[in-house]
């Protein structure tokens, strides 16, 4: 019986040998991908909490100038001298933070205009409360104007979380509205009670549109703050900003009632009392906004730096595994490839028998046959059959 020869086994191809660095490829391809979309998409809101940051800072250099603006339109109105030294310190700190952040939130051109607006008023007297109040009013719409490049340069307007765009709704938009619609509605009660009486009911109407003016958006600080504090998750937004608040809200509901035109007018003692109380309550919540908002942004960023962090270190755990994958792969290929060249190694050899097969005989000398009578003893080979007998 034949027996077959082993089948030599066939060597892996090219494809067979690249195909565990394929497989790797293939997986490590989306993983990449998936940590660059979350390492892209931290980075750009690590970015704009950055840059709300910014807008941050130059609001509250903003409501330095609103306020001492304010401040300086109530003393020409009346013929007051006004304390240019508020002013000028507040339009110094805006420069400031203008010449440092201005380019990166495009601000520098309204802020050239801004200044060189309330630069305008310095040489204005008490002469004329009306032009004055005309050009102090053309002044804060710019500075106000101003407020709202700053929320959108620096992203604020955009702002994604509930808390923080109240709030930033609140500082940057509404209460500088409502501080400067606060002072010019007692400004004008001033006026008009110097007015002819043939022009008071013009003057009337004038305040009744204003007096609406102000109260709205001192009545969305009052909702935005109350919404922003009930839908964050910050437990010490509540007990910083409702005390101010309410204080504020109180104010704003004085003014309200004093400026309420009767059969009489108004008492312009009593709303000039009531927006001056409007305006230090404003004062103080203002910076309390501003506090709270960047004090959330600044949890924000923190939050998304151990975000980028988990990143990294899952993107590096998974280049880890991946690579501890393919060196499974590539020595499992390497230990196939070893065995089928001894595999072949052994088929190519010749066969060398390492012990004699028992079935075969012993390989010996060939013996010479003899007959079979050779084999008696040479001595009595003489001898022939009959000899014994003789």
């Amino acid at each position: 019986m034949t027996v077959p020869a082993p089948r030599a086994r066939r060597r892996p191809s090219t494809l067979g040998r690249l195909l565990p660095l394929l497989l790797v490829g293939a997986l490590l391809a989306p993983v990449g991908l998936l940590v660059t979309s979350a390492w892209r998409q931290t980075s750009d809101d690590r970015t704009l909490a950055a840059r709300e940051r910014l807008g941050v800072q130059y609001l509250g250099a903003l409501a330095g100038v609103t306020d001492a603006l304010v401040e300086a339109q109530s003393a020409a109105v009346n013929g007051r001298p006004v304390a240019r030294e508020a002013l000028d310190q507040a339009v110094e700190k805006a420069a400031a933070v203008d010449a440092r952040i201005g380019v990166e939130l495009l601000s520098q051109e309204r802020w050239a205009g801004v200044r060189a607006k309330l630069e305008a008023l310095r040489g204005r007297g008490p002469a004329d409360p009306e032009s004055a109040y005309t050009a102090y009013g053309e002044a804060a719409d710019l500075l106000l104007a101003l407020h709202r490049k700053v929320r959108e340069s620096s992203g604020l307007v955009r702002d994604p979380a509930v808390d923080s765009f109240f709030l930033q709704d609140s500082a940057g938009e509404e209460l500088p509205e409502a501080v400067v619609a606060a002072g010019r509605l007692a400004d004008l009660g001033m006026l008009i009670s110097r007015r002819p009486a043939a022009e008071q009911p013009r003057g009337l109407m004038e305040l009744t549109g204003l007096r609406v003016t102000a109260l709205a958006p001192a009545n969305d600080v009052v909702d935005n703050l109350r919404s922003a504090v009930d839908g964050s998750e910050s437990t010490d937004l509540g007990a910083n900003v409702l005390t101010p608040l309410d204080t504020y809200q109180r104010s704003v509901e004085a003014l309200a009632a004093f400026s309420t035109p009767g059969a009489g007018g108004v008492d312009q003692g009593q709303l000039a009392a009531a927006g001056l109380n409007t305006h230090r309550a404003a004062r103080q919540l203002q910076p309390v906004i501003l506090a709270e908002l960047d004090a959330l942004l600044v949890e924000r960023i923190d939050g998304l730096d151990r975000d980028r962090w988990l990143i990294i270190a899952a993107g590096v755990v998974a280049v880890l595994l991946l690579g501890w994958l393919a060196a499974l792969l590539i020595g499992a290929g390497r230990r196939a490839r070893r065995r089928a060249a001894l595999a072949t190694t052994h088929t190519e050899a010749p066969d060398t028998p390492s012990r004699a097969d028992p079935w075969q005989p012993a390989a010996s000398e060939p013996r010479e046959l003899q007959p079979t009578g050779a084999l008696r003893d040479p001595e009595t080979a003489q001898w022939g059959a009959f000899d014994a007998a003789r």
